[in-house]
């Protein structure tokens, strides 16, 4: 179903996102309102070591204002490719790099207010930098884990786990194994 934009109002510009409100126009004639979140997308990192463990960081989520478990991520910069996003906040934040990238597709992450598009990688071949993570300040708090990927879809399945991006990549990786 194709609506139709009456108007389009930036509400408010931001770091992270703009705010916009768009009047529209059903095909019956009836108008409504969209409130809508504008997102440059972002990419994410599943770094898989040999061993079987996945790095996730631990980090400090002011909305939720709790700490919660996840994999590195970011958000893309204007006209950055998204792999080149996921290797760089792999190596920002967990201090290690990959050598073998592959995609594990995409997700909208809330289509009902937002045009936020990620993208999910999965990182093998890790190598551990020697210079350590480059964090920024409001990400200076965050630890790295190691934890098993079996115990992580365990974790995905039962509740261990809350962060979409992580669930998702988490679950598309274990699936992509099963084919």
């Amino acid at each position: 179903m194709m609506l139709k934009q009456i108007s389009h109002d930036v509400l408010y510009r931001g770091k992270v996102i703009d705010l916009v409100v768009d009047q529209i126009e059903y095909p019956s004639g009836n108008r409504g309102v969209r409130e809508i979140a504008r997102h440059p997308g972002g990419a994410v990192a599943l770094p898989l070591l040999d061993d079987g463990t996945v790095l996730l960081v631990e980090q400090y989520r002011y909305p939720l204002k709790t700490e919660i478990l996840e994999l590195p991520a970011g958000k893309l910069s204007p006209g950055e490719d998204p792999l080149q996003c996921a290797r760089r906040e792999l190596e920002e934040e967990t201090g290690w790099s990959a050598a073998t990238w592959e995609s594990l597709g995409s997700i909208y992450t809330t289509p009902g207010f937002s045009d936020e598009v990620l993208h999910l990688f999965l990182a093998t071949d890790l190598t551990k930098l020697e210079r350590g993570p480059d964090r920024s300040e409001g990400e200076s708090g965050m630890r790295v884990h190691r934890l098993n990927i079996k115990e992580l879809v365990r974790k995905s399945v039962c509740g261990g786990l809350h962060d979409a991006k992580t669930l998702c990549a988490i679950l598309l990786y274990q699936n992509r194994e099963e084919m």
